[in-house]
C-alpha cells in the first residue's frame, strides 16, 4: 500500500513538473532584417543580425534603446542571409549555413557553434556603467567571452612589448607614437572578434595598472613605507643629489614629472630605486614599466629587462612575478634619463583567477552600445576575409610602392634629395621612391603647406627631375597648423580646429616654440577642407604619395591621457573620450576620398603613423613610428608587424635601422666597436626589412643611405645591395601577394599559426613568419650572432634558401646566419617567382619569369598582374596565371591565362627550376632551367 501511494505521489509530482514546464513562457523576440531583437528581464536588449552566414553583428543596449549612430568602421552592403529561428525556454536560436547562434533569454549571453554543432566561444559577463562627458551621456562597457584554453590569439594592432600570442595577456588599446591599436583579434580556433568602439579600451584585464603602493614597501634598510630613491647628479660617480623614500614610481607624463625633486640635473644623472615589496595575496603579478633612457629592473636579483629609449619617446616593457602573500621580494630599478627631463614608471596588476585571465575581454571607456562582430571560418585567412567583408577591402597598392623607399630625417634641401637619388641611379642600386620629410615649410608656418624657397626654390622642377629618373616622391603632411597660418584660420572660422592647445598656449619643440593645433578629422567639412588645401599646395605640384605623420593625433607628446583628451575635443561626433582612437582612420578617409574625386585613375598611397580598423580600404599603410635603434627594438618589430598584419591590415612597414638613435651610434667613429655594431645592426635590420610588405629605410642621423653607412667593400654594403636586388627580382612573387590582398583578402606577412595551425609549437613564435605562402623569414636580432635557433614547422619539409639544403619539418635547428645573410627557408611544396633584374618596378615587363618549384608536396601559385598604377583592377581588368605542381608526377602545369588589362604581355617566357633533396639550389641561382614559351594557353611541363 505504501509503495502504491509513493508511486501515485511520484506521478502527481511528475504531472506538476510537466505542467509547470508547459506553462513557462518562451522568450519574446522581434524579427529584424537578417536577425532578431530581444528585450531582457533587466530591460537591457540584444540585437543579433547576420552579415553573412559566417559573420554576425551583435549589439547590446543598456536601456533597450539601440544606438542609431553610424559605425565608423563598417563598410559592407546589407544583403539577405538565409537563416532559421527557433525558440525554447532557454532562449532564441538562429541558424545559418555556417553558424548556430544561441541567445540566452534571461541573461542575453550569446554562444556560437559551427555548422556541425561544435562550440566555438560563448559570452560571459556583460556590463554597463553610466558615464557623462561634456554633457553627453554614454556607458563604460565590458564584454567577456569564454574561449578555448588551447587557442592562441593574435591581432590588436601594433605594440612594442615583444608579445606575439595574446591569450592570457593584457593590452591597453590607445594610439601613441609607435603604438597602433586595432580592436580585432583572430584565434587559432578559427574565429575573430571585431570590437566596434573608438574609446580607450583594455583587452584582457579591465583594470588599469596600479602604482606600487598596492604592495607593502620597504626601503633598502628594511624600514616599511616605501623604496629608497637615490638621485645621483653624475651617473659616473657616487655623488648623491638627494636620497628619499618613495611609495610610487610614477613619472610617466608632463604632469607627473613635476614631482621629481626640484633642481635635479637630468642631463648626466642616475636614479636608483631599491628595497623590498610584499603582497597581501599570492599569485602572478603583472608588471609594466614605462621607460625612456637606460632602464634596468631586477626582482630578487633576476634582471627582468635592460633597455633604452630616447628621452622624448618612451616605450613599455612587461614582466611577470609569481609572489607568495607576505613574502618580501627584493626590487631594484636603475634609470639613466639620457639627457633632459625624461619619463619612468613602474606599475602592476594584482592576480586574477586563471579563468578570468584566459577569457577574451574588451572593456571600453565610453560608447552608446556594445557593438561587435563575430566571424568564423575554416582558417585564420577566412576570418580575416570576414573582417575585410565588414570593414572594406584592401586596395592593391601601386606597383612602385612595393619597391624600395629611401628616406631620411630629413633632406633639408631639394639638392640633398636629388643628389641622393642621383647616387642610387649612378650606383645602379634599385629604388622607386624618395621622401620629403617634415619641415620643408618656412620655420614659422607649419600647416601652410608652403615651401621654404631658400631650401626648396623649385619644387615642381624637383618633382619633374625625380619622375625623369623613374622614381616617385612622397611628402610628409601633418594635420597640424600654427595658429598664425591662413589654413588654421580657415578651419577655425568654421569651428573645425581643436583650439585647447592654442588657448593653453602649448608650444611645440621648434625653437623658440610655436603655438598651433590639429584639425577635427571627424568633421566631413573639415576633411574636405584639408584635402582642398593639400590639393592646391601639394597635389597639383605632382607629389605621388602622402605621409600622414602624428595621426594619433599627437597634439602634445607625453601629455597625460586626460590632457590628451582635452586637447582633441570636442569632435564633430562627440567628446574625444568617446572618439579617442579613430582619428587616423578619418584623416585617411578624407585624403583618399579627396584624391579619388580628383583623379580616379591613379591609386592613392597613404603612409600613416597611426591606424584603426578599416583603414586598409583608404589606400593606407602604417609604419611602426619613431622606434629606437637598439637590437631589442628591432626584435619587437617582428612580433609587432606580425600582429598588425593579423589585425586585418595587410600593408605594414618600419624605419629600417630604427628612428631615434642612441648617442653612441651618433658619435661612432671609423674603427670603433660602436661603428662596427651600428653597421651590423643596419645590415640585419635591412635583411628583415626586405621581407615585410613595404620596404623602407628611414631614421635620424647618421644618414641611412647604404653608401653613407659603409664603403662598397664592406659586408654591410654588400648585404644591403644583395637584398635590395633580390627584392626586385622577386617582384612577380611580391606583386602577386599585393594583388591577392584584394582578390583573396590575403595577408602578406603571416604569423606561423596562419599556415601551420595544427602545429601548436608555432603558437608562441614571434621572431619567424611567412612572407607569402613560400618563404619563412627568420631575422637575426642579436649583435655578433652568426647562427640562430629556428623552428621548422611540421610540413613536407623545408629548404634553406641560402644553401639549398633540405630539412625535415617539426624540428628546431641552429641555423647558420653569416653576416651578409638572414636565415630563410622555402616550404617544400611551394613556388617562388623571379623576374629579371631591374632598378625600378616598371623598368620592363616581368619577362622572362623563373618559376622555382620547391618539391616535396603539391604546390600552386597564381601569378597576378595588372597595369600597376590605376584602379582598373576594381573593374576586373587584371590577369592571373595559375601555376600548379604535381609532386608525384613531377609535372608543372602553367594554366590558361585569365583576364586582361592594358599593356598585358600576349606571350612570354617561363623558366622552370625544380629544387629537391637531390637537386639543391639557392634562392639566387637561376641557372639550369627548362625554358617554356607561353602564349596564354595551358601547358604541362614534364620535369
Amino acid at each position: 500500500m505504501k509503495s502504491t501511494r509513493r508511486a501515485f505521489m511520484k506521478l502527481v509530482l511528475l504531472v506538476m513538473v510537466l505542467t509547470s514546464i508547459s506553462c513557462e513562457q518562451k522568450p519574446s523576440y522581434t524579427a529584424v532584417d537578417n536577425g532578431v531583437e530581444l528585450v531582457l528581464p533587466n530591460q537591457q536588449a540584444v540585437r543579433v543580425t547576420f552579415v553573412e552566414d559566417d559573420i554576425v553583428k551583435v549589439e547590446a543596449s543598456a536601456d533597450a534603446e539601440f544606438d542609431a549612430g553610424e559605425s565608423l568602421i563598417d563598410a559592407y552592403k546589407v544583403e539577405k542571409v538565409d537563416f532559421s529561428v527557433s525558440e525554447s525556454v532557454q532562449g532564441v536560436e538562429l541558424k545559418s549555413a555556417a553558424l548556430t547562434v544561441l541567445i540566452d533569454a534571461t541573461s542575453g549571453q550569446i554562444s556560437y557553434k559551427d555548422a556541425d554543432g561544435n562550440a566555438i566561444i560563448s559570452e560571459d559577463k556583460r556590463s554597463f556603467s553610466p558615464i557623462t562627458v561634456e554633457g553627453k551621456s554614454g556607458f563604460t562597457m565590458r564584454q567577456s567571452f569564454d574561449s578555448p584554453d588551447d587557442e592562441a590569439i593574435y591581432g590588436l594592432g601594433q605594440h612594442q612589448a615583444n608579445e606575439i600570442n595574446y591569450k592570457g595577456k593584457n593590452e591597453e588599446l590607445f594610439q601613441y607614437n609607435t603604438k597602433v591599436s586595432i580592436p580585432f583579434i583572430v584565434s587559432t580556433a578559427n574565429y575573430g572578434l571585431l570590437w566596434d568602439n573608438y574609446s580607450l579600451t583594455r583587452f584582457g584585464d579591465e583594470r588599469p595598472y596600479s602604482n606600487l603602493d598596492q604592495f607593502t614597501l620597504y626601503d633598502k634598510a628594511g624600514n616599511p613605507g616605501g623604496l629608497t630613491a637615490t638621485y645621483y647628479d653624475d651617473k659616473n660617480s657616487d655623488h648623491v643629489f638627494i636620497e628619499q623614500v618613495e611609495s610610487t614610481i610614477d613619472y610617466e607624463n608632463l604632469e607627473t614629472v613635476e614631482k621629481f625633486p626640484e633642481g635635479f640635473p637630468f642631463a648626466n644623472a642616475k636614479i636608483v630605486w631599491e628595497g623590498q615589496l610584499a603582497a597581501d595575496e599570492s599569485g602572478t603579478f603583472r608588471f609594466l614599466c614605462y621607460y625612456a633612457g637606460y632602464t634596468k629592473v631586477w626582482v630578487n636579483g633576476d634582471l627582468k629587462f635592460d633597455q633604452w629609449r630616447t628621452a622624448w619617446n618612451p616605450s613599455v616593457a612587461k614582466f611577470n612575478v609569481d609572489m607568495n602573500a607576505g613574502e618580501k621580494y627584493d626590487v631594484k630599478l636603475e634609470w639613466i634619463p639620457d639627457g633632459g627631463v625624461s619619463y619612468i614608471g613602474l606599475k602592476a596588476l594584482s592576480p586574477r583567477t586563471e579563468k578570468q585571465q584566459n577569457q577574451v575581454t574588451f572593456n571600453s571607456e565610453m560608447g552608446q552600445d556594445i557593438r561587435y562582430y563575430f566571424m568564423a571560418g575554416n582558417s585564420i585567412d577566412d576570418v580575416i576575409s570576414g573582417y575585410r567583408t565588414v570593414t572594406g577591402k584592401a586596395q592593391v597598392m601601386p606597383k612602385w610602392a612595393m619597391g624600395f623607399w629611401q628616406s631620411r630625417e630629413r633632406y633639408k634641401t631639394q639638392d640633398e634629395l636629388l643628389d641622393v637619388l642621383d647616387e642610387f641611379r649612378e650606383r645602379h642600386i634599385p629604388i622607386d621612391n624618395i621622401v620629403v620629410d617634415w619641415s620643408y615649410w618656412p620655420k614659422d608656418a607649419w600647416g601652410s603647406h608652403d615651401f621654404d624657397l631658400d631650401r626648396f626654390p623649385d619644387t615642381e622642377g624637383m618633382i619633374d627631375k625625380i619622375h625623369e629618373q623613374n622614381a616617385r616622391v612622397m611628402i610628409s603632411v601633418w594635420p597640424k597648423f600654427y595658429y598664425t597660418t591662413d589654413h588654421y584660420k580657415a578651419f577655425d572660422e568654421k569651428g573645425w580646429m581643436y583650439t585647447q592647445a592654442v588657448e593653453d598656449s602649448v608650444r611645440d619643440w621648434i625653437y623658440p616654440g610655436y603655438i598651433g593645433s590639429f584639425y577635427d578629422a571627424y568633421s566631413q567639412g573639415a576633411r574636405d577642407l584639408f584635402w582642398d588645401q593639400i590639393k592646391t599646395k601639394l597635389y597639383d605640384k605632382g607629389f605621388d604619395a602622402w605621409w600622414m605623420d602624428a595621426s594619433e593625433p599627437d597634439i602634445l607628446s607625453n601629455a597625460s591621457m586626460d590632457y590628451r583628451k582635452e586637447l582633441s575635443t570636442p569632435t564633430a561626433l562627440g567628446p574625444s573620450t568617446e572618439y579617442f582612437n579613430a582619428y587616423a582612420l578619418m584623416n585617411a578617409k578624407g585624403i583618399y576620398e579627396g584624391q579619388r574625386s580628383e583623379d580616379n585613375d591613379t591609386r592613392v598611397f597613404i603612409l600613416t603613423r597611426s591606424g584603426f580598423a578599416g583603414i586598409q580600404k583608404y589606400g593606407a599603410a602604417t609604419w611602426s613610428g619613431d622606434i629606437g635603434t637598439r637590437w631589442e627594438d628591432m626584435r619587437a618589430q617582428v612580433s609587432a608587424g606580425i600582429n598588425f598584419a593579423m589585425s586585418g591590415l595587410p600593408y605594414w612597414t618600419q624605419d629600417i635601422g630604427g628612428f631615434c638613435v642612441e648617442k653612441r651610434y651618433e658619435n661612432a667613429v671609423e674603427g670603433s666597436e660602436d661603428m662596427k655594431e651600428w653597421r651590423e645592426l643596419n645590415a640585419r635590420w635591412f635583411q628583415f626589412g626586405a621581407f615585410v610588405p613595404l620596404f623602407r629605410v628611414h631614421g635620424q642621423f647618421p644618414y641611412r643611405e647604404v653608401f653613407n653607412l659603409a664603403p662598397e667593400n664592406h659586408p654591410m654594403y654588400k648585404s644591403q645591395v644583395y637584398y635590395n636586388k633580390l627584392r626586385y627580382q622577386l617582384m612577380p612573387y611580391i606583386y602577386s601577394l599585393a594583388g591577392w590582398t584584394y582578390t583573396k583578402d590575403y595577408t602578406i606577412m603571416r604569423g606561423l599559426a596562419m599556415d601551420f595551425a595544427s602545429d601548436k609549437n608555432v603558437f608562441n613564435i614571434g621572431d619567424q613568419y611567412m612572407f607569402g605562402p613560400s618563404l619563412m623569414a627568420c631575422p637575426v636580432t642579436a649583435y655578433g650572432a652568426r647562427s640562430r635557433s629556428v623552428y621548422l614547422p611540421k610540413s613536407a619539409g623545408w629548404y634553406d634558401v641560402n644553401t639549398g639544403k633540405y630539412l625535415a619539418g617539426g624540428q628546431t635547428i641552429e641555423a647558420d646566419a653569416p653576416y651578409e645573410r638572414m636565415p630563410m627557408f622555402a616550404k617544400a611544396g611551394s613556388i617562388l617567382l623571379h623576374g629579371p633584374e631591374i632598378e625600378y618596378t616598371d623598368e620592363k615587363p616581368a619577362d622572362p619569369i623563373t618559376i622555382m618549384v620547391f618539391a616535396g608536396a603539391d604546390a600552386s601559385f597564381d601569378l597576378y598582374e595588372d597595369e600597376g598604377t590605376n584602379y582598373d583592377y576594381e573593374k576586373g581588368q587584371y590577369a592571373t596565371i595559375p601555376i600548379d605542381w604535381d609532386d608525384t608526377a613531377r609535372k608543372l602545369t602553367i594554366g590558361d591565362s585569365k583576364g586582361s588589362f592594358d599593356g598585358m604581355l600576349e606571350s612570354r617566357t617561363f623558366r622552370v627550376i625544380v629544387v629537391d633533396k637531390d637537386h639543391p639550389n639557392t634562392i639566387d641561382n637561376l641557372s639550369n632551367y627548362k625554358e617554356v614559351s607561353y602564349d596564354g594557353s595551358s601547358q604541362v611541363v614534364d620535369l
